[in-house]
């Protein structure tokens, strides 16, 4: 399998990085980044792109299967407007050129809640950018609704804060679906679910699905 990943300097993109790198069954990997960020390996191939203008590099997503697991917050965006341009605009037209190239399955990071008609407008937002993937036609789409990730050193003050309250409640028996998943175990669920052989054009996984 030839992969191409955009997303690979965040927590779970690295970690899907590394563990397709060590997969027998994955032949390449091409990591669109902003900047160097990974060890050099004879499988990885990194391109330093500007996402502003990701068709200048439509070369290079080519591939069988293409993941997507960029993402930022409002904090470190600055604005809904800016948030808007990384988790939709640059992931869509990531979408948009795989499809071009003719990639057969895509793999999509979404987010638990997920929908286009929430009232929540990150939720929305990850909503509205699956509808549109969705369109696309992909042979194969796989789409994961995560729910909280556990990231290593996150940053996200209210992401702790909410893990902290999770846990709470799952030692309690209460919430064992939304039991947060460490960057490691998602990575693996996202390259066995991209082996997947099943005749579904399109595979939605929840929180629930994803944890089990």
């Amino acid at each position: 399998m030839k992969a191409v990943v955009i997303g690979g300097s965040g927590a779970t993109g690295r970690e899907l990085v590394l563990q397709l790198l060590a997969d027998y069954r994955v032949e390449s990997v091409v990591a669109l980044v902003r900047k160097p960020f990974f060890m050099p390996d004879p499988k990885l191939k990194e391109v330093i792109v500007d996402f502003d203008h990701l068709e200048q590099y439509a070369a290079f997503i080519d591939a069988d299967v293409a993941f997507s697991t960029l993402g930022t917050t409002l904090k470190q965006a600055g604005s809904k407007k800016k948030q808007w341009r990384v988790d939709y605009e640059y992931q869509l037209k990531f979408a948009q050129l795989a499809r071009m190239n003719h990639v057969f399955t895509f793999v999509l990071l979404s987010s638990a809640q997920a929908s286009p008609k929430s009232k929540f407008f990150y939720s929305r937002m990850k909503g509205m950018l699956e509808e549109k993937i969705k369109q696309l036609d992909f042979p194969k789409l796989i789409i994961l609704r995560s729910g909280l990730i556990d990231r290593p050193k996150t940053d996200r003050r209210g992401e702790k804060i909410a893990l902290k309250v999770i846990k709470v409640f799952n030692a309690l028996g209460i919430l064992k679906n939304y039991k947060p998943i460490s960057t490691v175990d998602l990575a693996k669920v996202i390259v066995d679910r991209s082996f997947d052989n099943s005749e579904d054009d399109i595979t939605i996984l929840e929180p629930k699905e994803i944890l089990s």
